[in-house]
């Protein structure tokens, strides 16, 4: 845009945090930028100092977030150490018309005043807009300490260490048992249909009735299938307790010690003779 260009658009500064940059803060600075026919939308972001002391950590630093907004269609200029709360010295300097943001107040946690927006809604320079519903950084945050392990587990399958992850040895270890369990689950899963198929083979070049080899094979492999969740869950509990227990022995000596004394190779022996012992085998 030229300089003659900018000087006839009508100036429209939003700010925020925009950590994990998603679809919401995308939309709500479409909305920003189309308040008028011909607007030149700048975006403030605080600093990693200002964020960290008045809202909380981060996921992304203050060099990431800039930048994330930088590939934003919408803006037209990133305004890097944004203050907290917008001044009338701050509007000027950077000519703003108007603000953009949604509605609801924001409670001033620098102690200026009860809203970060007060000054300008009081001067008449407020636009509002929407917020989307159903998404928020807190909420891609929550969605993955909920699934802590099943991310865990995809990480370590990926190569990845437990030092990586920032996991224990015994954590890793019992997510490392978790994988194989869900391996031989969806594998048993995933060979029903073929067992079925083959089932009804035999059927036909025994001569057997269609239907009553039909509710035989299905009542055979759903009761297999039962009895394997049976086992796996079992199993589960069993590598629990034993952890614990090895825990519960070794909690006069450094953990280190019993780290030394119990390799990978006894964990999976011990899977190994826990399924043995779900499957019925002597």
């Amino acid at each position: 845009m030229s300089q003659r260009q900018e000087e006839k658009a009508v100036r429209v500064y939003a700010d925020g945090i925009y950590d994990v940059f998603h679809f919401g803060h995308a939309r709500s600075l479409e909305q920003a930028k189309k308040l008028f026919p011909n607007t030149y939308l700048l975006v403030g972001c605080c600093n990693d100092e200002v964020t960290n002391r008045y809202k909380g950590k981060t996921v992304m630093n203050e060099a990431e977030r800039y930048e994330s907004l930088r590939h934003c269609r919408w803006v037209d200029e990133v305004v890097p150490d944004a203050p907290w709360v917008i001044t009338q010295e701050f509007l000027e300097e950077h000519r703003i018309d108007y603000v953009a943001h949604d509605s609801l107040p924001y409670a001033d946690a620098s102690g200026a005043g009860k809203d970060v927006y007060e000054f300008v809604k009081a001067a008449g320079k407020f636009k509002e807009t929407k917020r989307t519903e159903g998404i928020s950084t807190s909420d891609i945050i929550m969605r993955i300490l909920r699934d802590y392990n099943q991310y865990v587990m995809r990480n370590l399958a990926r190569g990845y260490s437990r030092k990586d992850l920032g996991v224990s040895y015994v954590k890793e270890k019992q997510l490392r048992v978790k994988m194989g369990i869900t391996w031989w689950r969806q594998t048993v899963r995933e060979h029903r249909e073929k067992v079925g198929k083959k089932l009804h083979t035999v059927a036909k070049t025994a001569g057997m009735h269609h239907d009553e080899w039909v509710e035989n094979a299905d009542r055979w492999v759903a009761g297999f299938l039962e009895k394997f969740e049976e086992g796996c869950h079992i199993m589960e509990i069993a590598i629990r307790d034993r952890i614990q227990e090895h825990l519960k022995r070794q909690q006069l000596r450094p953990l280190s010690g019993w780290m030394s004394e119990t390799s990978p190779f006894d964990v999976l022996t011990f899977v190994e003779s826990q399924s043995t012992a779900a499957a019925g085998i002597d």
